[in-house]
C-alpha cells in the first residue's frame, strides 16, 4: 500500500506565516523591548526645568505616559489586523509604515516610563487583543471602512493628547516632547487615512469607538 503525501499549498503555508507574523508582533508590542528608529523628541532648548518632579507629579506623569503607551500597544495591534486582511498592497505597505512610526511612539513612552520610575500597564495583552480584534473586523469591512477606523483612532488619540499636554507637570518637559511630536504624527496618519479615501464612520459607531476608549484610558491611568 501507498501512501501519496500532497504537499502544502501555497495558500495553507501563507496563511500559516500570517498567523506566526501576527503573534510574534503581539509578543513584541505586549512584552518587547522596543528600539526607536527616529531619534527621541527633546525639549525645546531653554525650556529645561532643572526642578524635580514632585512625588504626586512624577504619579500623575507616569499614570499618563502609561495611558499614551497603552494607545502606542492598541495602534500597533490596529494597524496589524488592518495589513493582515487588506487585499490593497498599496494599502497594506500604508499601514506597516504607521505601525513602523508607532513602534517609535511605543519606544519612547516605554523609555520615559522607567525614567519615571514606573511601570506599562499591566492589562496590556487585553487591549492588544482587543484591538487586534477591530482592525481584523474593520478590515474584514472593506478597505474604505478600514481607512475611517484610522481616521476615527487618530483623531480621538490626538485630542487625547492634546488634553495630556494640559495636565502634565509644567517642567515635565521631556514629557511634553514626546507627547507634542506623538500628536503631529497621529494628525498625519488621520490625514493620510482620509486621503487614501476614508469613509467617515456612523455617529453610534464613533461614539462606541469613544466610550471604549474612556474604559481604556481610565483603567490604564491606574492599572
Amino acid at each position: 500500500m501507498f501512501f501519496v503525501i500532497a504537499p502544502e499549498s501555497p495558500m495553507s503555508s501563507t496563511a500559516l506565516d500570517a498567523i506566526l507574523a501576527t503573534a510574534d508582533n503581539a509578543l513584541r508590542a505586549v512584552f518587547g523591548v522596543h528600539h526607536a528608529a527616529r531619534p527621541r523628541p527633546l525639549p525645546a532648548a531653554g525650556s529645561v526645568d532643572d526642578t524635580p518632579l514632585q512625588e504626586s507629579e512624577r504619579r500623575l506623569s507616569a499614570a499618563l505616559m502609561r495611558v499614551n503607551h497603552v494607545g502606542e500597544v492598541c495602534a500597533q495591534a490596529l494597524y496589524t489586523g488592518q495589513a493582515l486582511v487588506t487585499r490593497d498592497a498599496g494599502l497594506k505597505a500604508h499601514f506597516e509604515a504607521a505601525a513602523r512610526e508607532e513602534t517609535d511612539h511605543l519606544a519612547w513612552t516605554q523609555q520615559r516610563l522607567q525614567e519615571l520610575g514606573d511601570r506599562p500597564s499591566l492589562l496590556n495583552p487585553l487591549w492588544y487583543g482587543g484591538a487586534l480584534g477591530i482592525g481584523l473586523l474593520a478590515g474584514r469591512l472593506g478597505d474604505r471602512v478600514s481607512l475611517g477606523f484610522v481616521v476615527e483612532t487618530e483623531r480621538q488619540v490626538e485630542q487625547h493628547l492634546e488634553s495630556h499636554l494640559e495636565r502634565l507637570p509644567a517642567q515635565d518637559q521631556a514629557s511634553r516632547a514626546i507627547v507634542e511630536h506623538m500628536k503631529q504624527d497621529e494628525a498625519r496618519h488621520a490625514t493620510q487615512a482620509e486621503e487614501a479615501g476614508a469613509m467617515r464612520l456612523p455617529w453610534p459607531v464613533r461614539m462606541t469607538m469613544r466610550a471604549a476608549a474612556k474604559v481604556m484610558t481610565t483603567t490604564a491611568h491606574y492599572i
